[in-house]
């Protein structure tokens, strides 16, 4: 299944590195967030594929945020993932 990354978690002034919030199409609410909870998600750069995973869900409208194990790039923002 694929998302497409939203932007960065953030507080008002600092962004969190490694956290980014993912929107997947068809995923509309809450409970169906839920339900990717756990799940793995690979985002290709090229070189090498940066692993993260779906930590909870992110609001009310379906997105997703996701706990990548390194920082990601800034231009990963807007580029598509897929959720394994």
């Amino acid at each position: 299944m694929h998302a497409i990354i939203h932007n960065y978690r953030r507080s008002i002034r600092k962004p969190s590195g490694n956290q980014m919030i993912i929107v997947v199409d068809g995923c509309d609410s809450r409970e169906k967030a839920k339900a990717y909870v756990g799940k793995t998600v690979l985002y290709a750069t090229g070189k090498k594929d940066i692993k993260g995973e779906v930590r909870s869900a992110h609001g009310n409208k379906g997105a997703l945020r996701v706990l990548f194990e390194t920082g990601m790039p800034g231009q990963a923002i807007g580029q598509e993932v897929k959720i394994e």
